[in-house]
């Protein structure tokens, strides 16, 4: 039975982002992955973009992969947040942080092909794929797995498992951990498109009756586009023409890019806040959406994941610099309360924010427009939102200061 310091079942952007952090510091690594990598590495009009805050920038610098994500990278110069059918607005510029960018735009298809990489990177780690997790038990001295690929069954040891499996998490099923959940009823509309007015590197954000609507520059005077659409009407949605579909859009977003004039294929997601109510155990520590799905208001779900994975290696490379075991409970204890205060501001953030701007009653909308301009008036009070979702908020980790573990 082969036997591993830590086995990071999921090898996706949070799982592949631990690899990398991990690599070069003496551990035996193992990664459990049911799906097969992605090879394609064109562009396409239609890739989905991904948002990186300043923070996680900092981290994947750290970590070597930001030049290589650079190439294809649109900066966020400036943030506009409205609430539709009302007068107030809320902006942020790079320039009041004295940052180059708030944040980055990414191709998904880009951040997958250079996270693959580290985990396919030959004599980096032990790679299980096509594989799955049939059974983890646990015990004083590890973690045993048991691993169906194809036909064979394999078992494997570790000092610590990491459960990076996403919102579905069956690790996090399998070992009974509760989870608090909240259904919006809401669904996001994911789609690209062409404006007929150049994006300017502007990020907007508007809220409408039905849930925000995201609208991110992308590199070829393309922006991404997440709306948010009540469940009943997302198949109506989807279903609409190109040319009913972006009136529509014109109709919630308004003119500030001018027309809309060219729109790509759409896909739909419901949207769940999924909160795991424990992130450690001995023996085991959730990371990413396995801990924690939010709304994607705000784009913070993968940034938060990110810095799940900064605090938790820095958590084992210094327990084992420090000849502790990584998988003791008093270790992980430090990574579940470090991530705590994060994880309850951005939670708090991203879901009292859905839920207040769906109220439907128009004394809400008057009080949000108040609040949206007090907020523009009073760089204190947006300087805070600010590096909140740039990821700046609470301790911050040595990769997401730009230093090396």
């Amino acid at each position: 039975m082969k036997s591993y310091d830590v086995l990071i079942v999921g090898g996706g952007m949070v799982g592949a982002s631990l690899v990398q952090a991990l690599a070069g510091q003496g551990l035996r690594l193992a990664v459990i992955e049911a799906v097969p990598f992605e090879t394609r590495s064109e562009p396409g009009y239609d890739d989905r973009a991904i948002a990186l805050a300043h923070g996680t920038q900092k981290i994947f610098r750290g970590l070597g992969l930001w030049d290589a994500l650079s190439v294809e990278a649109t900066p966020i110069h400036r943030i506009h947040v409205s609430d539709r059918g009302h007068y107030g607005f809320t902006r942020m510029d790079r320039s009041e942080e004295g940052l180059p960018a708030l944040g980055y735009v990414v191709p998904a298809r880009l951040i997958t092909r250079v996270l693959g990489q580290v985990i396919q990177e030959p004599g980096t780690l032990d790679l299980y794929c096509p594989a799955v997790l049939s059974e983890l038990t646990f015990d004083d001295n590890g973690a045993t797995a048991r691993v169906s690929i194809g036909s064979v069954e394999q078992e494997i040891a570790a000092r610590l498992v990491v459960a990076a499996d996403g919102a579905g998490s069956a690790i996090r099923d399998q070992l009974g951990i509760p989870v608090k959940i909240h259904d919006y009823g809401q669904v996001a509309v994911v789609t690209n498109i062409t404006p007929q007015l150049p994006h300017n590197n502007i990020a907007y954000e508007r809220f409408t009756e039905t849930g925000p609507l995201a609208i991110l520059p992308m590199s070829g005077q393309r922006c991404a586009v997440v709306w948010t659409v009540e469940a009943g009407d997302s198949d109506a949605v989807t279903a609409l023409s190109d040319t009913e579909f972006l009136a529509r859009l014109q109709d919630r977003f308004g003119y500030r890019l001018g027309r809309l004039e060219q729109v790509g294929r759409r896909q739909a997601w419901p949207l769940r806040l999924i909160k795991a109510q424990e992130s450690v155990r001995p023996r085991l520590a959730l990371v990413g959406n396995a801990a924690h799905t939010l709304h994607p208001i705000a784009g913070q779900g993968l940034n938060l994941g990110v810095r799940d994975v900064a605090v938790l290696a820095e958590v084992i490379v210094d327990a084992v610099r420090a000849d502790r075991d990584p998988g003791d409970l008093a270790v992980l204890s430090r990574y579940g309360s470090w991530r705590q205060g994060d994880h309850r501001r951005v939670t708090a953030f991203t879901d009292g924010m859905a839920r207040m701007f769906t109220l439907p009653l128009p004394a809400f909308g008057a009080v949000r427009s108040a609040g949206m301009v007090a907020l523009d008036l009073l760089p204190p009070a947006k300087r805070l939102l600010t590096r909140l979702t740039m990821g700046r908020g609470g301790p911050v980790p040595r990769l997401a200061r730009g230093l090396p573990l």
